[in-house]
């Protein structure tokens, strides 16, 4: 027919005393604004509201007492809170609407069979099952499901319950994100840390504390901090040498080699090498810190002054050359020019044996070297000095 009010139809009815069934579906009915005015026959127990033009004002002008209600293909975008309470409803029919969620049973309490099919419903809201206890069966297929941690905490729930899930798993598929279209819900599976924020956050701290402690281990180890601190301190000096010197930038030798020793070896740098070194024929001039270092500047400026300087540099090692600090530091301004400029600068000279558990950590370049290049040892024996000596000049 083409009834258009639906507090009229109500009226209608009000002297049918045994009225049990109404079917006043596809026609014109929506809602006028006169729900007050509703006043439907107490008798009535099913009513076919389907195919109109109904929306959410129709919940309040239903009979009380009626317990199947079908208001699919109709445009109601929600079930309203509060309305008045359907206490003998056990079947709802609310499919093809434009529901956003599930409805939660609260005035509906004995609410058992609910269609919510060909909806808007992206995420059901997984309390529906804690809400509607008496619920034993659910159409809630051929939605645009939006497979998310939400959704899937519906379907763990839903499983919990019992299947009440009709037409499962046929009809639940995901419409959204793109990539999981077409995807069963029973198909999609999400880990319980990509859904529990807490437990992720726990997990992403506990392992940037773990990868932070072993990268803080891993640098007090190789004494990263002495080695970046070694490196701006190289930077710091070339720049002022760039600047304040601009008519020296390139370096000019000056030196045959640049000795490097700790002070506790200095009686044999003094008695034996500078002088088999600096007297006789074929005589090598060397760059002694005690003699060539620059007064006024820095000693970090003047060791790396004095290396750039150098055709080699001599590194005489002993357990008090691992013990001392500007040995370090001349040892790695050395091993960096040797790999910046691509070079075979560095002699070793070994004068007295070095136990490998006193080499601390800092000095891994410096196991590296001897592991890797040939080093001169000081020979004890008087008659072996020679070829010492010999072989130390056609180094340089």
């Amino acid at each position: 027919n083409k009834f258009e009010s639906l507090s009229k139809v109500s009226a209608m009815t009000r002297y049918m005393k045994s009225l049990r069934y109404l079917d006043v579906s596809s026609n014109l009915l929506r809602n006028d604004g006169a729900e007050e005015h509703c006043q439907w026959t107490k008798s009535l127990k099913e009513l076919d509201l389907s195919s109109n033009q109904l929306t959410e004002s129709v919940f309040g002008c239903l009979p009380v007492n009626v317990k199947k209600l079908d208001l699919h293909n109709n445009q109601i975008p929600s079930v309203p809170q509060g309305i008045a309470e359907l206490k003998s409803l056990k079947e709802l029919n609310l499919a093809s609407n434009r529901l956003a969620d599930l409805p939660g049973c609260g005035g509906f309490s004995a609410l058992e069979i609910l269609n919510m099919e060909m909806n808007s419903i992206l995420t059901p809201s997984a309390d529906f099952f804690e809400s509607c206890q008496r619920v034993r069966e659910l159409e809630a297929g051929h939605n645009p499901f939006k497979c998310s941690c939400e959704l899937q905490a519906f379907v763990r729930l839903e499983r919990q319950s019992g299947g009440k899930l009709s037409g499962w798993p046929e009809a639940y598929v995901c419409e959204y994100p793109e990539e999981l279209k077409g995807t069963q819900l029973k198909d999609f599976h999400l880990t319980e840390l990509a859904c529990n924020t807490t437990l992720l956050l726990v997990t992403a701290l506990l392992l940037t504390l773990v990868l932070v402690g072993v990268v803080a281990f891993v640098c007090i180890y190789l004494d990263v901090p002495w080695y970046v601190r070694m490196l701006w301190q190289w930077t710091q000096t070339k720049r002022r040498a760039w600047h304040e010197c601009p008519e020296e930038r390139e370096s000019v030798l000056q030196f045959h080699a640049f000795i490097s020793y700790s002070e506790r070896d200095s009686v044999w740098v003094k008695n034996e090498l500078i002088p088999n070194l600096e007297k006789g024929e074929g005589s090598v001039q060397l760059c002694q810190h005690e003699r060539n270092f620059v007064p006024g500047k820095s000693i970090v400026e003047n060791i790396i002054n004095c290396i750039d300087k150098s055709y080699k540099s001599i590194f005489v090692l002993s357990p008090n050359f691992v013990q001392s600090e500007w040995c370090h530091y001349e040892l790695y301004f050395a091993h960096h020019k040797l790999f910046s400029e691509n070079c075979n600068s560095l002699i070793l000279i070994l004068l007295e044996p070095i136990p490998p558990y006193i080499i601390p950590a800092r000095y891994h370049k410096l196991k590296a070297l001897m592991a890797k290049r040939t080093y001169l040892e000081w020979p004890k024996e008087r008659s072996k000095r020679g070829l010492f000596w010999a072989n130390l000049r056609a180094a340089i």
